[in-house]
């Protein structure tokens, strides 16, 4: 049975981790390592997971292979986990996916950002109210790739279906401007994971999705803590705990000038260094060099050693 919508708002206050898509060096995904990630995850406190997400490779698999990620989450989880899946592309190919997606049993749906060069913002709400009436599942649109007005965004929350805001913009100032304006029942979750977790949750959210907590759950389960109970000293230490890994995930990488090209393998060496699979990457990611998989394991060390220090 799935979740209701005041339930997934209330697993939405909390640190969604994203469920990586382990590929072997053939390109197929491992369901049984997928599996088994999320069950270690779950031991380890987690309830909310982003199953077929942006860090979960989204725009590297198939529909099929989308659906097919989503219900190995589902059904290795507890019924308890708030399963949320990864929908996106053309309104009709969006729609038919959030229906399947629906068949697999997940709670709700995580729209991916607009990949178009160009975009209208009401045009952007027609497409949310388009997904919404697909769907008996909630929608927790992701904001991200373009500089939406707050009109936009207090609109946003104003979309029948939608429970959550998934909002990974770098101006906290903003967010609060749309908190203060949209509807009180969607659950505004920083998009931007730990190192905008203080700032944001002080202009308005009530959750964060993971970075280092991908990883080490546990970091990021003692931050929403200590933001919950206005523990702002704390809060800002284990946020700066996890800095100097979430800076290097926005480094360009060997050979290239784009910003974050190591993210996502950096995560999946993350995982692999935490004892939980992390695989390899599919193109258009290329795997780190030595010497950055060398940077990993030195700023996962630090990161261990500020977790047995401060958790």
């Amino acid at each position: 049975m799935t979740l209701t919508a005041d339930e997934i708002r209330e697993h939405l206050r909390g640190v969604a981790v994203g469920l990586l898509t382990p590929f072997d060096e053939g390109g197929s995904i491992r369901h049984d390592a997928l599996a088994a990630n999320a069950r270690e995850l779950y031991d380890a406190g987690v309830r909310t997971f982003l199953a077929a997400a942006n860090i979960s490779e989204y725009h590297s698999l198939s529909n099929e292979e989308r659906v097919a990620v989503a219900e190995t989450s589902v059904e290795a989880l507890p019924a308890d986990a708030c399963v949320l899946a990864g929908v996106g592309g053309p309104t009709a190919e969006a729609c038919e996916l959030a229906r399947s997606h629906e068949r697999a049993g997940v709670d709700a749906m995580m729209v991916m950002p607009p990949d178009h060069t160009y975009v209208h913002e009401r045009g952007l709400l027609d497409y949310y109210r388009e997904l919404a009436a697909a769907t008996d599942r909630p929608l927790s649109p992701y904001v991200r790739g373009f500089d939406p007005s707050v009109a936009f965004l207090t609109d946003l929350t104003r979309v029948d279906g939608v429970v959550g805001v998934k909002y990974a913009i770098e101006d906290p100032v903003k967010l609060g401007a749309a908190t203060d304006a949209g509807a009180d029942d969607v659950v505004w979750v920083d998009g931007l994971a730990e190192p905008y977790a203080v700032s944001f949750w002080a202009e308005g959210a009530e959750g964060f999705s993971a970075g280092v907590s991908n990883f080490r759950p546990e970091v990021g389960l003692a931050l929403y803590d200590a933001l919950a109970a206005g523990e702002w000293e704390r809060a800002r230490a284990l946020r700066n705990a996890c800095l100097p890994f979430q800076r290097f995930r926005g480094e360009t990488g060997t050979d290239n000038e784009v910003p974050g090209a190591v993210s996502v393998p950096a995560v999946k060496q993350g995982l692999e260094l935490a004892g939980l699979a992390g695989g390899a990457v599919r193109e258009p990611l290329r795997p780190l060099s030595a010497e950055e998989r060398g940077r990993v394991e030195d700023l996962y060390d630090r990161l261990d050693d500020d977790i047995d220090r401060l958790v």
